[in-house]
């Protein structure tokens, strides 16, 4: 099936070619590029123009900042113009998702930046905003803790609600560096059963390096056999940035973070909006409840409840675990803490029959989407694929722990999967001081340069 035809709303697309918009913005923006390396006379014709990709790793809120201002610098050296693909897991979603909502933000970089260091700086989003959106995602044929995650944790660190989609943005960024956010297929990660990395871009979204793609506004809703069935609303950026950034999806922290973390919280917000709304002479039980007030006692139940009770809720009816009455919102959130659902949307593979595809993706009616993270810590495999012929990769590692781990990481898979990638070889007295910048080539693949973030120039007491 050629990229075309992926341009038929409503339908799977198996191929590995690029999506034809995508062809489209690369062909203008390497015009750009090209005018770029012109003014550092760098010469070379139109069809040798390099394909750059940069790359920002997982790290939260340091992520976010770090990305920030190393595009900032990369503005003041006259080389952002460079970029042909900027990709992010994680934290650096996070600020590539405040970027692209302002339009052609790289032409006017240093007043984006400024609106977002304000924005981070300010009191954030109310919590009766919180409330209300998380009422909304319910509404969801597919509600899961991503839509918790998003409400109560990434609103409180990008201090915004994110109510654009990736298809709103799509003619409004026509002079910035093509988007690409990484995900990962949570059972595939598990089971080994296939490839697990999916991307998301403002066209399509769709499994990396097995070509099976659909439209990114057709991304969630329900298919049977390649043709779109029912169809539910696109994800908003707020939900991207919390699926992109779900740190918690794959371990045990889930309680821990409900219980002595999130609801607390919400309890103390609440307590404070009852106080501003009635000048503290009304007491809440006397109040006509709201979306806040049963939003709330949803939450509440299940914290008080027994985690054991919460795994058997989830069989037969779903009944309080608390022994009160729970609404069918309340319900929904006791069988995702207990079985620690994250990241579900509709499989839009579901009943195909391709044999390019491995089954295993083709059985199940859902599958669940999580932190890139979790597996590799920055978003090579969405650039690596053979299509976008990627020349050279920047990739920014803001990791805190080992700072080399991504890129060897990367170079192993790699070499299982029989993809091009140079030889990552590390001089041992550098494991733990990293110099401040590596540059690693091989024959017939892309020159990475990996800059980790915490390195002996940046800290010298390191």
């Amino acid at each position: 099936m050629s990229a075309s035809e992926s341009q038929e709303s409503g339908k799977v697309r198996i191929g590995h070619s690029l999506n034809a918009n995508e062809e489209e913005f690369v062909a203008r923006r390497k015009n750009t590029v090209l005018q770029c390396l012109q003014k550092f006379n760098i010469c070379c014709s139109q069809d040798k123009v390099p394909n750059i990709a940069l790359l920002g790793s997982g790290g939260g809120q340091r992520a976010m900042v770090a990305l920030l201002e190393s595009l900032v610098q990369l503005d003041k050296a006259g080389l952002l113009d460079c970029i042909l693909y900027l990709s992010g897991v994680s934290g650096s979603t996070w600020c590539m998702a405040s970027l692209y909502q302002e339009p052609d933000w790289s032409t006017r970089l240093e007043t984006v930046k400024d609106k977002i260091v304000e924005r981070l700086g300010g009191p954030g989003v109310s919590w009766t905003e919180k409330l209300n959106k998380l009422k909304k995602y319910y509404m969801k044929d597919s509600f899961s803790l991503t839509d918790l995650w998003a409400v109560l944790f990434v609103t409180s660190y990008v201090k915004e609600m994110g109510e654009q989609t990736l298809t709103d943005q799509r003619d409004q960024n026509n002079k910035d560096p093509y988007p690409i956010y990484a995900v990962i297929d949570k059972q595939c990660k598990r089971r080994e059963e296939a490839d697990p990395w999916l991307e998301v871009s403002p066209h399509e979204a769709g499994y990396s390096l097995h070509g099976a793609f659909v439209e990114t506004s057709d991304f969630g809703s329900q298919f049977d056999n390649g043709l779109k069935k029912k169809e539910q609303p696109e994800m908003d950026m707020l939900y991207l940035q919390a699926m992109c950034s779900s740190a918690l999806a794959d371990g045990e922290a889930t309680w821990k973070w409900i219980k002595a973390i999130s609801v607390p919280e919400i309890k103390s917000a609440l307590e404070k909006m009852e106080k501003d709304q009635t000048g503290g002479n009304t007491s809440r039980s006397a109040q006509q409840p709201g979306v806040e007030d049963e939003c709330f006692q949803d939450l509440m139940s299940i914290v008080n409840a027994d985690p054991s009770a919460l795994l058997q809720a989830t069989k037969a009816s779903l009944p309080d675990p608390s022994g009160g009455q729970t609404s069918d919102k309340g319900k929904k959130t006791v069988r995702c803490i207990a079985q620690r659902i994250w990241g579900r949307n509709y499989n839009f593979l579901h009943n195909m029959t391709d044999e390019s595809v491995p089954a295993a993706l083709l059985k199940k009616e859902t599958r669940d989407f999580i932190d890139a993270g979790l597996l590799i810590n920055s978003p090579y495999f969405s650039v690596l694929r053979k299509e976008r012929d990627i020349d050279l990769i920047i990739a920014l590692d803001f990791s805190d722990g080992d700072p080399f781990t991504t890129v060897r990481e990367t170079a192993k898979t790699c070499k299982k999967l029989n993809i091009p990638f140079p030889e990552v070889d590390i001089p041992s007295n550098e494991g733990k001081k990293p110099k401040d910048f590596y540059v690693f080539k091989g024959p017939n693949a892309p020159t990475v340069i990996h800059i980790p973030l915490f390195n002996v120039v940046n800290c010298q007491d390191f």
